[in-house]
């Protein structure tokens, strides 16, 4: 009633400009997933590797921050727990994956 009704055009017409219109269509997402993997997910894989070497390093006399927020000098170290001296005679165990931040022994803390 309102809608007039749409006729298709003629047969032998192209559909705008065909094979450029491909790579206008698919050339974008294809230049910004190696751009995405590039800015995003090589250096978190980066700053992963470097924090999992930290934590199979640890050793006797580390400081050490955990998840949670306890920091603490290391005492003792096993093959999955680690046990860390948070006050005078105060020492808890801490599971390895639980650490968050490692300062080797002698290393002065970062400035903020």
């Amino acid at each position: 009633m309102f809608v007039s009704p749409a006729y298709a055009q003629a047969a032998g017409a192209t559909a705008n400009g065909g094979i450029g219109a491909i790579l206008s269509t698919f050339g974008l997402p294809l230049m910004i997933i190696p751009l995405f993997w590039l800015l995003i997910l090589r250096p978190q894989q980066q700053r992963q590797k470097l924090h999992q070497a930290a934590i199979l390093a640890v050793k006797k006399g580390d400081s050490v921050v955990t998840a949670g927020g306890l920091m603490g000098k290391v005492t003792k170290v096993e093959d999955a727990v680690v046990e860390v001296e948070i006050s005078n005679g105060v020492k808890v165990r801490v599971v390895k994956a639980t650490i968050a931040e490692v300062t080797p022994l002698g290393s002065k803390p970062a400035n903020d």
